[in-house]
Protein backbone atom coordinates (compact mmCIF):
# COMPACT_ATOMS: atom_id res chain seq x y z
CA UNK A 1 0.00 0.00 0.00
CA UNK A 2 1.12 3.45 -0.69
CA UNK A 3 2.39 5.49 2.04
CA UNK A 4 1.83 9.06 3.04
CA UNK A 5 3.63 12.21 2.37
CA UNK A 6 1.36 14.79 4.29
CA UNK A 7 1.79 18.48 3.32
CA UNK A 8 -0.23 20.34 5.81
CA UNK A 9 -0.32 24.08 5.59
CA UNK A 10 -1.82 25.59 8.97
CA UNK A 11 0.10 26.63 12.00
CA UNK A 12 -0.07 24.74 14.90
CA UNK A 13 -1.04 27.12 16.77
CA UNK A 14 -4.10 27.27 14.44
CA UNK A 15 -5.26 24.23 13.99
CA UNK A 16 -3.74 21.86 16.54
CA UNK A 17 -6.43 19.04 16.59
CA UNK A 18 -5.39 18.36 13.38
CA UNK A 19 -1.23 18.74 13.94
CA UNK A 20 -2.19 15.84 16.67
CA UNK A 21 -3.88 13.76 14.02
CA UNK A 22 -0.62 13.83 12.05
CA UNK A 23 1.97 13.17 14.87
CA UNK A 24 -0.71 10.22 16.06
CA UNK A 25 -0.53 8.89 12.54
CA UNK A 26 3.26 8.66 12.68
CA UNK A 27 3.54 4.97 11.29
CA UNK A 28 1.65 5.47 8.37
CA UNK A 29 3.70 8.60 6.90
CA UNK A 30 6.56 8.80 4.81
CA UNK A 31 6.71 12.28 5.53
CA UNK A 32 5.53 15.50 6.63
CA UNK A 33 6.49 18.94 4.37
CA UNK A 34 6.66 21.64 7.25
CA UNK A 35 6.03 25.17 5.68
CA UNK A 36 5.69 27.63 8.23
CA UNK A 37 6.07 30.94 5.82
CA UNK A 38 5.98 29.65 1.74
CA UNK A 39 9.66 28.70 3.27
CA UNK A 40 10.98 28.75 6.30
CA UNK A 41 9.73 32.34 6.58
CA UNK A 42 12.31 35.26 8.01
CA UNK A 43 12.68 33.88 11.56
CA UNK A 44 12.15 30.50 13.22
CA UNK A 45 8.54 29.76 14.66
CA UNK A 46 8.32 28.11 17.97
CA UNK A 47 5.30 26.31 16.88
CA UNK A 48 6.50 24.71 13.99
CA UNK A 49 9.51 24.14 15.59
CA UNK A 50 8.48 22.04 18.20
CA UNK A 51 6.24 19.71 15.83
CA UNK A 52 9.46 19.09 13.93
CA UNK A 53 10.86 17.95 17.27
CA UNK A 54 6.87 15.82 17.97
CA UNK A 55 7.28 14.39 14.17
CA UNK A 56 11.20 13.53 14.44
CA UNK A 57 10.59 11.84 17.77
CA UNK A 58 8.02 9.73 16.28
CA UNK A 59 9.96 9.11 13.84
CA UNK A 60 8.68 10.78 10.67
CA UNK A 61 10.92 12.44 8.10
CA UNK A 62 10.41 16.28 8.66
CA UNK A 63 11.17 17.92 4.86
CA UNK A 64 11.16 21.78 4.79
CA UNK A 65 9.17 23.62 1.93
CA UNK A 66 11.55 25.49 -0.82
CA UNK A 67 9.81 27.58 -4.19
CA UNK A 68 11.94 27.14 -7.03
CA UNK A 69 10.05 28.91 -9.21
CA UNK A 70 10.32 26.24 -11.66
CA UNK A 71 14.45 26.85 -11.75
CA UNK A 72 13.87 30.50 -12.39
CA UNK A 73 14.96 31.84 -8.67
CA UNK A 74 17.92 32.07 -7.80
CA UNK A 75 20.01 29.64 -6.49
CA UNK A 76 21.39 31.46 -3.28
CA UNK A 77 17.73 32.33 -2.28
CA UNK A 78 16.49 28.28 -2.50
CA UNK A 79 20.16 27.36 -0.48
CA UNK A 80 19.42 30.05 2.11
CA UNK A 81 16.02 28.64 2.52
CA UNK A 82 17.26 25.31 2.75
CA UNK A 83 19.97 26.15 5.40
CA UNK A 84 17.06 27.99 7.51
CA UNK A 85 14.83 24.84 7.50
CA UNK A 86 18.28 23.09 8.86
CA UNK A 87 18.78 25.60 11.31
CA UNK A 88 15.99 26.24 12.76
CA UNK A 89 13.82 23.24 12.23
CA UNK A 90 16.58 20.72 11.82
CA UNK A 91 14.41 19.07 8.49
CA UNK A 92 15.76 15.78 7.19
CA UNK A 93 15.34 16.69 4.04
CA UNK A 94 13.58 19.45 1.86
CA UNK A 95 10.39 19.18 -0.53
CA UNK A 96 11.32 21.34 -3.65
CA UNK A 97 8.31 22.93 -4.93
CA UNK A 98 7.37 24.13 -8.56
CA UNK A 99 10.04 21.77 -10.07
CA UNK A 100 11.09 21.83 -14.01
CA UNK A 101 10.50 18.82 -15.85
CA UNK A 102 12.43 19.43 -18.86
CA UNK A 103 16.28 17.85 -19.03
CA UNK A 104 17.41 21.90 -19.68
CA UNK A 105 17.24 22.33 -15.86
CA UNK A 106 18.52 19.92 -14.68
CA UNK A 107 21.97 21.36 -13.72
CA UNK A 108 20.31 24.05 -11.99
CA UNK A 109 18.83 21.15 -9.64
CA UNK A 110 21.56 19.19 -9.86
CA UNK A 111 23.84 22.18 -7.99
CA UNK A 112 20.72 22.74 -5.08
CA UNK A 113 20.50 19.18 -4.70
CA UNK A 114 24.68 19.03 -4.37
CA UNK A 115 24.04 22.43 -1.67
CA UNK A 116 21.11 20.47 0.42
CA UNK A 117 23.44 17.12 0.49
CA UNK A 118 26.29 19.48 1.87
CA UNK A 119 23.38 21.40 4.49
CA UNK A 120 22.81 17.99 6.18
CA UNK A 121 19.33 17.13 4.03
CA UNK A 122 19.00 13.27 4.03
CA UNK A 123 16.08 13.09 1.66
CA UNK A 124 15.23 15.37 -1.35
CA UNK A 125 11.43 15.31 -2.63
CA UNK A 126 11.14 16.91 -6.09
CA UNK A 127 7.48 18.39 -6.81
CA UNK A 128 7.30 18.14 -10.39
CA UNK A 129 3.19 18.00 -10.66
CA UNK A 130 4.07 15.67 -13.97
CA UNK A 131 6.32 13.16 -15.09
CA UNK A 132 9.46 14.94 -15.72
CA UNK A 133 12.81 13.71 -17.53
CA UNK A 134 14.31 10.13 -16.20
CA UNK A 135 17.30 11.95 -15.24
CA UNK A 136 16.00 13.60 -12.45
CA UNK A 137 15.53 10.19 -10.76
CA UNK A 138 19.26 10.39 -10.05
CA UNK A 139 18.61 13.63 -7.59
CA UNK A 140 15.79 13.10 -5.29
CA UNK A 141 14.00 10.28 -3.28
CA UNK A 142 10.71 10.73 -4.05
CA UNK A 143 9.31 12.69 -7.70
CA UNK A 144 5.91 14.06 -7.30
CA UNK A 145 4.81 13.14 -10.78
CA UNK A 146 1.03 13.93 -10.28
CA UNK A 147 -0.83 17.29 -8.33
CA UNK A 148 -3.97 17.69 -9.37
CA UNK A 149 -7.69 17.01 -8.94
CA UNK A 150 -9.58 13.88 -8.85
CA UNK A 151 -11.36 14.24 -12.14
CA UNK A 152 -8.08 14.25 -13.51
CA UNK A 153 -6.70 11.82 -11.32
CA UNK A 154 -8.91 9.07 -11.89
CA UNK A 155 -8.82 8.62 -15.34
CA UNK A 156 -5.01 9.29 -15.33
CA UNK A 157 -2.93 6.57 -17.08
CA UNK A 158 0.32 5.24 -15.28
CA UNK A 159 3.59 6.99 -15.08
CA UNK A 160 5.61 6.25 -18.39
CA UNK A 161 8.72 6.14 -15.13
CA UNK A 162 11.41 3.80 -16.24
CA UNK A 163 12.04 0.95 -13.96
CA UNK A 164 15.72 -0.19 -11.74
CA UNK A 165 15.11 3.20 -9.63
CA UNK A 166 15.37 3.89 -6.02
CA UNK A 167 13.22 6.92 -6.33
CA UNK A 168 9.88 6.72 -5.11
CA UNK A 169 6.72 8.08 -7.24
CA UNK A 170 4.37 10.38 -5.30
CA UNK A 171 1.34 11.67 -6.12
CA UNK A 172 -0.81 14.48 -4.92
CA UNK A 173 -4.28 14.61 -5.13
CA UNK A 174 -7.25 16.99 -4.00
CA UNK A 175 -10.54 17.68 -4.42
CA UNK A 176 -11.08 13.88 -3.14
CA UNK A 177 -14.48 12.62 -2.21
CA UNK A 178 -15.18 10.50 0.76
CA UNK A 179 -14.44 6.77 0.17
CA UNK A 180 -12.47 7.40 -3.20
CA UNK A 181 -9.72 4.70 -2.84
CA UNK A 182 -7.10 6.96 -4.10
CA UNK A 183 -3.97 4.74 -2.02
CA UNK A 184 -4.91 1.59 -4.08
CA UNK A 185 -4.73 3.39 -7.25
CA UNK A 186 -1.73 5.14 -6.85
CA UNK A 187 -0.32 1.88 -5.82
CA UNK A 188 -1.06 0.30 -9.02
CA UNK A 189 0.05 2.87 -10.66
CA UNK A 190 3.76 2.91 -9.74
CA UNK A 191 3.63 5.76 -6.74
CA UNK A 192 4.57 4.56 -3.71
CA UNK A 193 3.93 7.70 -1.50
CA UNK A 194 0.45 9.48 -1.94
CA UNK A 195 -1.66 12.04 -0.11
CA UNK A 196 -5.35 12.89 -0.84
CA UNK A 197 -7.19 16.03 0.51
CA UNK A 198 -10.54 16.99 0.44
CA UNK A 199 -9.63 20.46 -0.26
CA UNK A 200 -9.96 22.19 -3.44
CA UNK A 201 -9.13 26.00 -4.56
CA UNK A 202 -5.72 28.04 -4.16
CA UNK A 203 -5.41 26.48 -1.19
CA UNK A 204 -6.19 22.49 -1.03
CA UNK A 205 -3.17 21.65 1.53
CA UNK A 206 -4.44 23.42 4.20
CA UNK A 207 -7.14 20.77 4.81
CA UNK A 208 -5.95 16.97 6.48
CA UNK A 209 -5.78 14.00 3.97
CA UNK A 210 -9.16 11.80 4.34
CA UNK A 211 -6.97 8.83 6.31
CA UNK A 212 -6.20 11.20 8.59
CA UNK A 213 -9.69 13.01 8.91
CA UNK A 214 -10.90 14.06 12.76
CA UNK A 215 -13.44 12.02 14.02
Amino acid sequence: MSRLLVPYYEHPSVRPAEWEAIVAAAPRLYGVVLNPASGPGERPDPAFAQIAERLRTADVRVLGYVDTAYGRRPRAEVVADLTRHRDWYSTDGAFLDQVATRLGEFGYYQRLATAAWGAGHDTLAFNHGAPPHPAYGRLADVLVTFEGPWDTYRTLRPDPWPGGTRTRLCHLVYGVPPGARVGELAHARGARVHCAVPGEGEHPWGTLPHALELR
